[in-house]
């Protein structure tokens, strides 16, 4: 399972121009699900990623979570992160899991985030979304359950 970190000062997704999820101070979170995932990849990177220390403290340094900031988390399913491009021009997504799978998994991340106390909300899966969002900082982090990177 694969996620794209964004600390964000608002973030939102729409679906055929209608707002269907927004957050405030928190996360943009983009999830991609393998085909070799399974639940204990989305527990993995859900404690990850709530505890993952990326904001602000009162001197600046990064050393507060989400949970410790109060902020939220916004979850977008994106398949294109398993997108292979090392040969061709067109990138291959056999790496992604079929829509079924990859749903699933979605939903438990969501889940387990909700779990671990950050307030979440979600895009549509498998909808064509517009995804706004002003990046802090910019801080954008990359995170791999199987520790690729």
């Amino acid at each position: 399972m694969r996620a794209v970190v964004q600390r964000v000062s608002e973030a939102s997704v729409s679906v055929e121009g209608r707002t269907v999820s927004s957050i405030g101070k928190g996360l943009l979170i983009l999830l991609g699900v393998g085909l070799e995932d399974d639940e204990s990849d989305a527990q993995y990177l859900a404690n990850k990623i709530a505890n993952l220390r990326i904001f602000e403290d009162e001197g600046g340094k990064m050393n507060l979570s989400v949970l410790d900031v109060g902020g939220e988390a916004l979850v977008v399913s994106q398949f294109t992160l398993y997108g292979d491009c090392r040969k061709g021009r067109r990138p291959s997504f056999t790496g992604a899991a079929p829509p079924e799978k990859a749903k699933e998994l979605y939903s438990k991340f969501i889940e387990f985030l909700r779990q671990e106390g950050v307030p979440t909300k979600e895009g549509i899966f498998q909808a064509k979304m517009m995804v706004h969002l002003v990046n802090d900082g910019p801080v954008t982090i990359l995170l791999d359950s199987k520790k690729l990177f």
